[in-house]
């Protein structure tokens, strides 16, 4: 078992108490409320180990800043386009699509990741202003 340390505790609790899928800076700056000597490295250190042990998820889809998820489980996402903010989407993981895929390449499938794109709610409704 991890040792459990005071900076892993302040990272996971920053974590658990957001939906916000934030990157490691925005950690490191809220971290750093509760622990004001903490290091950028030491915050990344720490992401990888509460990621390895199956604590957090990480999502790093189209190569930008990973972005951290207090939830390990999969789950499916929704990124907008324009603000680049990250939402979970509330909506069962279809196994079946790993089996399908299983049966048809002979991989061995054990999860996919699937990220809708578009434009959030306030994203739409600011474009509907500014078109008016």
């Amino acid at each position: 078992m991890p040792k459990r340390t005071r900076q892993k505790e302040a990272i996971l609790r920053v974590l658990k108490s957001t939906t916000s899928h934030p990157t490691a800076d925005w950690i490191y700056s809220d971290v750093r409320k509760e622990i004001p000597n903490i290091s950028l490295g030491t915050v990344y250190r720490n992401l990888k180990l509460l990621w390895q042990s199956g604590e957090i998820s990480e999502m790093d889809f189209s190569g930008t800043f990973s972005r951290f998820d207090g939830n390990p489980d999969n789950h499916y996402h929704f990124r907008c386009e324009r603000c680049g903010r990250v939402f979970d989407v509330d909506e069962p993981v279809n196994k079946e699509t790993d089996d399908r895929v299983a049966q048809k390449t002979g991989f061995k499938i054990f999860y996919h990741r699937l990220e809708f794109r578009g434009l959030c709610r306030e994203c739409q409704e600011s474009r509907e202003v500014r078109t008016k």
